[in-house]
């Protein structure tokens, strides 16, 4: 990942990612199929994941710009799970490009005046109400999905929007996709693998 300057960022596409649930769910899905499959699993690529949501987010080949919004709690100084993961030293500010475009990462942190789960909610507002953004994927916490499929139905309907969660959720005016797909990929799990 590459350093780039932190201005005013006008993208195409908006990843908007609750870390700490994230980090949650890829710890769960190491323990469980290091076990079902006998062999140790390394951490998840990030940047491979940010690629995999891309991709559930109907994000193609071009040269398109991304922001990434990794939202975390404040004494939570990084994502133990992924790597790269410390959000200061290794992640924000940093950009990424391949053959989806170029990935920008900020790394956002909820302060005594506002929570995690608000401060992804402000996000998503903002990514709603911008007029060059034409994709939103978010990673919302499972305990504040009902308040993301609000925000969505009072103003999706203009952009593309993928929701990911662990399991379907009840919809609305949104995409879903299943969380645990993208996080397999980039914890190098292979579908062969699972076969027995």
């Amino acid at each position: 990942m590459n350093d780039t300057q932190r201005t005013e960022v006008t993208c195409d596409n908006l990843i908007i990612v609750d870390a700490d649930f994230a980090d949650r769910v890829a710890f769960d899905l190491i323990v469980n199929f290091e076990r079902m499959i006998g062999r140790p699993i390394p951490n998840a690529d990030i940047a491979r994941w940010i690629d995999c949501l891309a991709l559930d987010g109907g994000i193609r080949e071009g040269k398109e710009q991304t922001q990434v919004a990794l939202v975390h709690s404040k004494d939570k100084p990084r994502m133990d799970y992924f790597t790269p993961g410390d959000f200061k030293a290794e992640l924000d500010g940093k950009a990424f490009s391949d053959n989806l475009g170029e990935f920008v990462i900020s790394t956002l942190s909820e302060e005594s005046i506002i929570s995690r789960e608000d401060l992804l909610l402000d996000t998503l507002r903002l990514g709603l109400s911008a007029a060059e953004v034409k994709r939103i994927v978010v990673v919302p916490g499972e305990d504040y999905y009902g308040s993301v499929r609000d925000i969505l139905r009072k103003g999706g309907d203009e952009k593309r929007v993928t929701v990911l969660a662990m399991q379907p959720m009840p919809g609305g005016n949104f995409r879903q996709e299943i969380l645990g797909y993208s996080l397999m990929s980039a914890l190098g799990i292979k579908g062969d693998e699972l076969k027995d």
